[in-house]
């Protein structure tokens, strides 16, 4: 437990939190309610009403909408500290997405109005949600550009440079990416056997290694430049 004036290790790895004094912190944490979320459970389904904010405390949470063929395309992957939920903007909002776990997970949930009221009392956690927002619609754009100008190799090579930020594990000299081929290519709106292709050519270039649901990346600065590739 932390001392008091101590920020929690949840209070200190989510930016919700940044800049707010721990004991108002501790309140609004106070006033969620614990859940655990199975994998593969469904949180929410696009166009559910918004009627709780959840943020992920364990686990691994996926962010998708389907395309009109019933297409899964991933949006983004949720770590722990993160809010899952969009955010309620006017009465009667629904979700523009599908939240799912990817492993099993743990959450806190908010009802909409405690978290409306935090918003109120608190105009930080306030600002701090919004830069949350502005951050994820700018990572949206940066990936509509890329499937709109990159060809296949960098554009792979740029959903990969993201994943080590966000989910890469240092592991001996290579750094480890807990994703599936099939997610990978979910979330580059690629084809699973292109993204397989390209994997391959890489990993007999000694760049990265394959392995089940796993890829070792051996050589990070080669990944990166390949996001340059014309």
């Amino acid at each position: 437990m932390a001392e008091a004036g101590e920020k929690s290790p949840l209070e200190t790895k989510t930016e919700l939190f940044e800049g707010i004094p721990s004991s108002v912190c501790t309140n609004i944490l106070s006033t969620a309610r614990p859940m655990d979320i199975r994998s593969r459970q469904v949180i929410y389904f696009a166009g559910d009403q918004i009627e709780q904010i959840f943020m992920l405390t364990s686990g691994r949470v996926k962010i998708t909408q389907f395309s009109e063929r019933g297409t899964e395309v991933i949006l983004r992957l949720c770590i722990p500290g993160e809010l899952i939920s969009e955010l309620a903007l006017v009465p009667g909002s629904r979700h523009s997405s599908t939240a799912q776990a990817a492993q099993d997970c743990e959450v806190l949930a908010w009802d909409s109005a405690t978290f409306e009221a935090a918003l109120e009392r608190t105009p930080l956690l306030r600002r701090n949600a919004k830069r949350i927002l502005e951050q994820r619609l700018e990572e949206l754009e940066r990936r509509f550009c890329e499937v709109s100008t990159e060809t296949v190799a960098p554009r792979l090579a740029h959903g990969l440079a993201r994943l080590l930020d966000q989910i890469g594990r240092q592991v001996n000299s290579h750094v480890e990416i807990n994703v599936s081929q099939e997610a990978l290519a979910q979330m580059t709106s690629m084809a699973s056997f292109t993204v397989c292709r390209i994997l391959t050519n890489w990993e007999n270039q000694g760049l990265l290694k394959l392995r089940r649901e796993v890829i070792e990346v051996h050589n990070v600065a080669g990944l990166l430049d390949l996001c340059k590739a014309k």
